[in-house]
This record gives C-alpha cells, structure tokens and sequence, in this order.
C-alpha cells in the first residue's frame, strides 16, 4: 500500500519517456476512498496505525514502526487486490491505463516477482506471520522495517502526464463459494504530478 506509486510503466510506441514525482497533497497519506464499493471503509478502520511513523521530506516519506490489524474475515477467504490510477480532470476522476489486479493477494504477496511485494510487502520484518494470517485476521501485527517512498512514476511513454492523481486500492473477500463478502477496504493516495526529466530511448 506504501508505495503504490512507484515504478509503473506502460509501453507506447514513443521516441520519449519521462520520469514524473507525485507530490502527495494529504499528510496522513492515505485518505478514504470517494467512491468505494458499497460497503467498504477505510484503512484507518482495518488496521490500528496508531504505531506506524509517517515523515516527508524532500528526499521521500519515511515510514517506521509498526500496525495491527482490526479487520476479521474467516482465514479461509481469498482477498483479490486492485489498485487503478485516475486523472482528475474537468471536475471528474476518470481512469487511466495504469492498473493491477490480483485475485488472492495471500497467495502472491510475497513473491518476489509481483509488483505487490516489490513496492509493499518486501519492508515487513514479520513475513512468517504474515505469511500464516495475511491481511484480514484480526490481532496480526505488521511490523516494518524503517523504509522510504520516494512516490515515482518512471520510464512514461506518451502524453505529458499533468495535474492531479491518485490511486485507488481495494481489498476485496470472497468466501469459499466464491462469493464476495458485504465488506471491503478502499483507500486512496492523492497527489499533484510534477514532471521530472524527459529523456530519448
């Protein structure tokens, strides 16, 4: 979730890229989702971050310490992930091509190869536990590793990236039926982009 700006990448057919910072315009970082599945709610209601430590300065967001999860599904449920970048644009949010969806996010969070782990779960210290109990049993404690998010968006092909952004992520339960639990997580990361160099590929 902490770093899900960083690294994406789309191919074009473009002679350009450019590398774009996201200056996040809120301070606790993530906010809740404007519009989110029927009955989702926020990340400060899933998870106790009352010992998490969030700092920005010109060099990233530095985060530290640890948080304990509040949310409680069966450990029998798969969770399915997204997350989907939208432009804020002439008053509307409208999607952009950036986005990443994973059907058991347990399953994959740490495989070395999935975006998931490459941005988020590479930073627990805890990974055994984890592992065991994933996102959604209530008491598990995620603890970090002091890390810092440096939100980039890089190697951009294309139009000139402009304005506002954010991200949209949702945590998503399905029971063993396959059928969607009435309760979800939805959060967002909003900021302005700021466009970093162009550089000739």
């Amino acid at each position: 979730m902490d770093r899900v700006f960083l690294i994406l990448s789309v191919v074009v057919t473009s002679n350009w890229a450019t590398d774009y910072n996201l200056l996040p315009e809120d301070p606790d970082l993530y906010v809740p989702c404007t519009d989110g599945p029927p009955g989702s709610f926020g990340l400060s209601e899933a998870v106790d971050m009352t010992n998490i430590v969030i700092d920005q300065d010109p060099d990233g967001i530095h985060i530290s310490g640890n948080c304990t999860v509040v949310w409680n599904i069966p450990l029998t449920d798969r969770i399915a992930a997204r997350m989907v970048v939208m432009h804020y644009d002439r008053g509307t949010w409208e999607p952009t091509v950036f986005s990443i969806h994973t059907p058991n996010i347990c399953q994959v969070m740490f495989d070395e190869d999935q975006y998931w782990f490459k941005n988020w779960f590479k930073h627990f210290a805890n990974r055994e536990e984890i592992s065991e109990k994933c996102l959604g049993t209530k008491g598990t404690v995620l603890v970090y590793n002091p890390f810092t998010v440096r939100p980039r968006l890089e190697n951009i092909h294309g139009p000139i990236f402009n304005g506002r952004y954010k991200a949209v992520v949702t945590f998503e339960p399905y029971d063993e039926n396959n059928i969607k639990r009435p309760s979800s997580l939805c959060f967002e990361i909003r900021g302005e982009a700021e466009r970093i160099k162009n550089f000739k590929i």
